[in-house]
């Protein structure tokens, strides 16, 4: 999928005037990572709380059925960088590549960090890529960012005391962290490069993709952050994990962890100062009338490392957890601020990470493409406009014997197994009357199965990457 390359060198030309610069806002998409549905305060979270995410839904608009592209990190994010669903985007699962790595994402996809930057945007990605081994065609810099700080290989970013991270092409070894040693910690240093990116590019329109890694397994943090929450949830559960001089540590698996209940509400509260971070930044430098900030997560809980969803109740009233295409699995918080742009409210406005692609085109100016599977929701966020409708939302899953699901207005199925039979079962649920997905209506609503099954079948694509269909390939 590529742009017309004319009408782009054309709109570079115009979108670089002073007068058309000014108009265009910085754009700031944090990405939490294996953040339920529950684990905010703002969306009912009990145990603990998020205040600075909390201002941002209280001053921003909140919603309430935003979906993530998948229910694993690599296919989700890859929905993000190219408008498209599991059905058609180029990587639509978690695929490693030795020594470090994972699958690239085609060279043929046009990214949304392409697009701003080809239109005068500088772009910034920074945390964890998981979208291509380092100097591949997927690599960060060759998909159109200036700047990559982080994790290019998702599985070494399961530890947060690494040997090395890279700045673009470079890797940069931490030698803090060598041996058993734990002095330098991936969130502080990630924050450090994003809050310098603003920074440095505080004179001209950005694009920040903020790919944080928290609050991903392992349930890792320094003292004084874990400390606060000794004790305040028993009984704790411990994660035998990998301690120092245990074969294969800090690479990949993950690290033990005796307190995961008193880890992960610190990770998710670090996360929240974090995001507050970035707001003070931005207002500091007085580029909050012009900066949209926006944050969500790429799946649903995690149960990896120590992980306890149930305890925290961490997919709210949704069945399912990460790795599922159940409502737990996929359905995500969604959160939106742009002063005196986007009036505080909370929407149920269906949407999805497709979706951002034609919105930042839209916010940047320009046309939105009709080639892609997202419709811009900038109507509904400035509500100055008609909102484009999903006829229907769709996603396939590469992992436990594979998985597809269909959202089409109340109705929502799911298949299992589907690549170990011809005709696996269809399971269907109406979310209005029943949004945990505890009844299984299949057999009373054959019209509809049959609809959702047609569905299915139009928005997937065979690929010889990832066959999922008995005989693909």
């Amino acid at each position: 999928m590529k742009f017309n390359r004319i009408y782009l060198l054309f709109f570079f030309l115009i979108a670089n005037t002073s007068l058309f610069s000014q108009q265009r806002p910085n754009i700031i998409y944090i990405l939490a990572d294996d953040l339920g549905y529950g684990d905010l305060s703002c969306y009912g979270q009990k145990k603990f709380s998020t205040p600075n995410i909390d201002a941002l839904a209280r001053q921003g608009m909140l919603f309430t059925r935003h979906y993530a592209g998948c229910a694993v990190c690599a296919p989700s994010r890859s929905s993000l960088m190219s408008g498209q669903t599991t059905g058609y985007t180029s990587i639509r699962g978690n695929k490693s590549v030795e020594p470090e790595g994972q699958w690239p994402m085609s060279a043929e996809t046009f990214t949304v960090a392409e697009m701003l930057k080809r239109v005068g945007y500088a772009t910034g990605c920074f945390g964890k890529w998981g979208l291509g081994y380092p100097g591949s065609e997927g690599d960060p810099n060759k998909q159109g960012f200036d700047e990559f700080y982080g994790y290019n290989c998702q599985s070494l970013a399961h530890n947060y005391y690494p040997d090395h991270l890279y700045h673009n092409q470079e890797k940069i070894i931490l030698a803090g962290n060598a041996g058993s040693e734990f002095n330098e910690y991936s969130p502080y240093l990630i924050q450090q490069q994003a809050i310098q990116f603003i920074g440095d590019n505080k004179n001209k329109p950005f694009f920040l993709f903020y790919a944080t890694t928290l609050p991903h397994a392992e349930l890792l943090l320094p003292e004084k952050e874990i400390s606060v929450f000794r004790n305040k949830f028993l009984p704790e559960k411990e994660f035998a994990g990998l301690k120092p001089g245990d074969k294969n540590f800090r690479q990949g698996p993950y690290g033990y962890q005796a307190e995961t209940h008193a880890a992960f509400a610190a990770m998710v509260t670090l996360l929240d100062k974090q995001v507050g971070e970035i707001m003070a930044k931005v207002k500091e430098l007085g580029l909050d009338k012009n900066t949209i900030i926006i944050f969500s997560s790429d799946n649903g809980p995690h149960k990896e490392g120590g992980g306890d969803p149930d305890y925290f109740d961490s997919n709210g009233p949704l069945k399912g957890y990460k790795r599922d295409l159940y409502e737990g699995g996929i359905r995500v918080p969604f959160i939106a601020y742009w002063k005196g742009k986007i009036k505080p409210a909370e929407t149920n406005q269906m949407a999805a990470l497709w979706d951002l692609y034609p919105s930042f085109q839209q916010l940047a100016g320009m046309p939105v493409s009709k080639n892609i599977d997202g419709v811009s929701i900038v109507p509904t966020l400035l509500n100055n406009g008609k909102q484009p409708v999903h006829n229907y939302l769709y996603w396939e899953f590469h992992e436990n014997n594979g998985r597809q699901a269909v959202r089409w207005k109340n109705w929502k199925a799911v298949k299992l197994e589907v690549n170990k039979t011809t005709a696996p079962a269809l399971e269907l649920y109406d979310l209005d009357i029943d949004p945990s997905e505890k009844n299984n209506v299949a057999a009373k609503f054959p019209d509809i199965v049959k609809k959702m099954e047609g569905f299915i079948q139009q928005a997937h694509t065979p690929n010889k990457d990832w066959p999922l269909l008995p005989g693909e390939f």
